[in-house]
């Protein structure tokens, strides 16, 4: 499972367990419109579905920009023709639903590497993934409120979630852009570099988790998501079905076998 086909908004390919998403609209700033959204549903149902998938990478098109999200000249025909979505959250009954920024229980850990504008749904997208490696030229923004429009990918939920209440706050109601650096500040960026050292950092993180075992990995990423709307207490006597898996699965024996045998684990990947 290598290939998706169709595809015109989006660019997929995958390289031994590492797959690349790539919105690929550069002359529109990587801008989603409904096309794409479509194309971005099959990708993740096709990443889901490939047991030989155990990274995402997740990026742009061009140096310009990671996404500035919702393609407005689109929704301004779509306004002028009385067919415009009208739901405040979510993308249920849109084309790509469930989209990544819903997909709540996506098990396979995405990193996005961001260079240039994560703008509007382009933020939000990036907020629903594990890793956000951003280049020192890129820029952070929730401009919905500028336009008449909310954050309603996740975006209000996800950024007074992940960044100081008040902060975030601020930003959603102003829609004033953050830098790199600024983001990186207030933990919403795993790693700043010069544009010129991202492909590599973006590798180095992919490395780094390749040398974990995938059943971890997604039980920590489940265990993570779900922990926190739990109390202490309740957080341990949860039931996470990933964990579950690891605990009863090969990778579980291999990882202390590996270690006392003084060699590099090969993962199974599958319970």
């Amino acid at each position: 499972m290598t290939a998706v086909e169709g595809l015109t908004r989006v660019r997929y390919e995958r390289r031994d367990r590492v797959a690349y998403v790539t919105l690929d609209r550069p002359a529109k700033l990587n801008a989603m419109d409904r096309r794409m959204h479509e194309e971005l549903g099959l990708v993740w149902d096709h990443v889901e579905a490939d047991d030989d998938v155990w990274v995402v990478v997740l990026t742009g098109a061009g140096d310009l920009a990671f996404s500035t999200g919702q393609d407005l000249g689109e929704l301004a025909e779509r306004l002028r023709a009385g067919t415009a979505d009208t739901s405040s959250f979510g993308s249920r009954g849109k084309p790509g639903w469930p989209r990544l920024t819903e997909r709540f229980d996506f098990a396979k850990p995405v990193v996005a590497r961001v260079d240039g504008y994560a703008y509007g749904g382009g933020f939000e997208l990036a907020l629903a993934c594990d890793v956000i490696v951003a280049s020192d030229r890129s820029s952070f923004a929730l401009p919905e409120a500028k336009l008449g429009l909310i954050a309603g990918a996740g975006g209000v939920f996800r950024l007074t979630r992940q960044a100081p209440y008040r902060v975030a706050l601020g930003h959603l109601i102003t829609g004033r852009p953050m830098s790199a650096v600024r983001a990186y500040e207030l933990g919403l960026v795993n790693e700043v570099v010069p544009a010129v050292e991202l492909d590599a950092c973006v590798d180095g993180w992919v490395s780094d988790i390749l040398r974990c075992s995938p059943l971890a990995v997604r039980a920590v990423k489940q265990a993570a998501a779900q922990a926190q709307t739990l109390s202490l207490p309740d957080a341990f006597t949860a039931h996470y079905p990933w964990e579950e898996l690891r605990a009863h699965g090969p990778d579980a024996i291999e990882g202390p076998r590996a270690f006392i045998e003084k060699r590099h684990p090969e993962w199974k990947g599958t319970p």
